[in-house]
Order: structure tokens, then sequence, then C-alpha cells
């Protein structure tokens, strides 16, 4: 399954909600319209060799009897030849007055888009279109549209330096996943032909450690350990000088899952910022926050914070499954600008891919056009 696809799949009940949400907004009001068949012009009849030659290939584009039954010609139509038209469909559409504004922007603040990002976006959409009658197929064009025109500019990959080694510090709360992600970095990094170190900072939690060395095992990336307890800083500092020494190209620093209002531990993060500045005022090169997007609202107060104490360059977002209502990463788009490096759907290596603002607006607004 391609990643797009497993990216509709996980995002099913956050674009179920829309979907049906936009469909009771449009029928609160709507009126049903039958829509008459597109006319499409007779074919030609054929008047030389190449006209011949041109016939084959309009014909995989649609099959000879479907065209003659759609397309009865001048004749036919003077006639009254009406039995061999494609028949008209119903579709229900709604004037875009400010009750409808109103219901459209609770629906996208329900979604986790927050209430500066539903009000833009919806006055965005009302622009040039107040007034007229619009269907659900309609506005989730429109709504995808305007969520691309969002996410476009903060989808961008890791970008990599010609510094060695580069130091990318990952940060996040707990069960964030982190340790995973940093995994799926190293190893998709590997495989581009980067050498990679990987040092084990969450020294407080034995699982971490275990998990990060068995992705180191799979990816052939060396893991930097110090025992349990120990000060995440100097394991830091010390990974520094044995990536440099070794020569790599990167060095991931996994650190201890913290919550964003427990000033001990946050200072702690900002402690092994000032210690890797010692050894490289530069560094960390890049500092990715891991964001749960099952915590909804509560990831933009994670990402004022810690970008705050740790400089917070670009973000990855995890667990887009099926419980996550995915406008938080709208929402955070909107409000920081920071960019977005990539998206995880999944337990795979694969399921880590490079943000892709078009096919997240689709699969968020259930827009498949």
């Amino acid at each position: 399954m391609s990643f797009f696809g497993k990216l509709k799949q996980r995002l099913t009940k956050s674009s179920s909600r829309i979907e049906d949400g936009l469909d009771a907004i449009v029928e609160d009001g709507g009126e049903v319209e039958a829509t008459e068949p597109a006319e499409v012009e007779a074919p030609q009849t054929p008047a030389s060799p190449p006209a011949q030659e041109a016939a084959p290939a309009a014909a995989e584009k649609a099959p000879e009897p479907e065209a003659e039954a759609a397309k009865p010609g001048f004749f036919g139509r003077l006639m009254g030849r009406t039995d061999t038209a494609p028949a008209a469909r119903e579709v229900t559409r709604r004037v875009l007055d400010d009750d409808m504004l109103e219901q459209l922007e609770e629906l996208l603040i329900a979604s986790d888009m927050g209430v500066e990002t539903a009000t833009r976006v919806t006055a965005n959409i009302a622009e040039g279109r107040y007034g007229k009658k619009l269907s659900t197929d309609e506005i989730k064009g429109l709504l995808a549209a305007e969520v691309a025109r969002i996410m476009e500019n903060v989808a961008k990959p890791l970008p990599i330096y010609a510094k060695k080694p580069q130091v990318v510090l990952v940060v996040g709360v707990n069960g964030s996943g982190k340790t995973t992600t940093i995994g799926k970095l190293a190893s998709q990094f590997r495989a581009a032909g980067k050498s990679v170190v990987i040092a084990a900072g969450d020294t407080f939690r034995a699982a971490a450690v275990e998990q990060l060395q068995v992705w180191g095992e799979r990816a052939g990336v060396p893991v930097l350990t110090a025992p349990e307890g120990s000060d995440p800083a100097s394991l830091a500092f010390d990974a520094m000088t044995r990536a440099e020494a070794d020569g790599a190209d990167l060095l991931l620093i996994d650190t201890a899952g913290r919550l964003q209002n427990r000033s001990d531990l946050m200072e702690e993060l900002a402690k092994i910022v000032r210690v890797i500045r010692k050894k490289d005022e530069t560094a960390p090169h890049n500092t990715l926050l891991v964001l749960d997007a099952t915590t909804g609202q509560n990831a933009l107060n994670q990402v004022a914070t810690f970008g705050e104490l740790a400089d917070v360059s670009g973000l990855v977002m995890t667990k887009l499954d099926g419980t996550a209502k995915g406008g938080v990463l709208v929402a955070l788009a909107d409000r920081f600008g920071l960019p977005i490096h990539a998206i995880g759907v999944g337990e795979q290596i694969d399921d880590l891919q490079a943000f892709d603002p078009e096919d997240f607006a689709k699969a968020l607004t259930g827009h498949d056009a």
C-alpha cells in the first residue's frame, strides 16, 4: 500500500468526521437540484487516414459503444433521441451565508484546527463565493485547497549540512514516539549512505535504550549508552566526541520524555543544550520536536514551551491514526510556521515519510478529486 493510501486509511475517522459534518451542514437548509449531464460534442466522422489512425487512442479513453450511447449526434438530438442520454443526478446545494459559515467554522474547530485557523479558513472559502450555492463536494475541494495552501510552506525535509557531525537533538513529551522516530530516521539516513551515530540520552528508561539498540542493530548504526540514571548532558557531550572521532555525518541524540509543565525536567533539557554548545557553539544543528497527533490542541502548548527552551527547528508528527484529529497539524502550520519534516502513520520503517501537503489535505478532508 502506498504511503498516501496508509495516510487515508489512518485518517479515516478524521476525514469521516469532516465529511459527515459537511453533509449535515449542506443538508441543513440546502435544496436538492437535478444536475444536467455534461453535453459532449458529437464525434466527427473520419475523413482521412490520419483521423482513422487516431481513433484507437480515443477508444482507450472512452469505449466506442459508450461514446455512441452518450453522444447521439446532431440529428439524433434534433429528432429527440434522449433514450440513450446519461441520466441526470441529484445533488444538494446550500447558499453560503452567515449561518453556514458559522457551522463550518464550528466543524473545523471540532477537528482541532483551532479558532484562529478555522476562522481564517472559512473566511477564505467565503471570499468571492458568499451568497452562492455550494455542494458538499465543492466545499471539500475548497477546503482541501485551503489546507494545502497553508501547509505548502512548511513541508520541508530535514536539512542536511556539510558540518560533521551534524547534531540532531530530538525532544518531546512522554510517549510521543521519539525513540521510534530516531530509529526510523537513523535507518533511512543509513540507507541513503550517511554514517550515523545514535546517543541513547533517555538514561532514565531502560526500555527506550533497548528499543534504540534494536533499531541500531537493524540499521547497522552504533548506539552509545550510559548507565541508568546517568547525566544525559554528559552522554551527549561524549557522543559528540565519539561521532567527531568516527567522522560521522549525523549524531541523533534521544532525550527523556518530559512534560512541558515540569520546570525541573525542562531545565534538564536546557542543560543538555548548554553542554552541547560547549563542544560546538553551533549545535544542535537541528532540534526536532516529536508530537503525538492524538494530543490535539495541547500540541500547540508543547511547541510554544519546547521552542523557548530548546529552539525547536522542525516538527515530526506521529500517530496520525484513526483516533487522531489531524486538523491540529493545520493549526500548528498556521500559527508557528515551523517546518514539518515527516509524519508517521505506523510502526514500520516506511511509515515515516516526508510530509506532502496535498496528500495530507486530501486525506484529511476526504477529497479524492
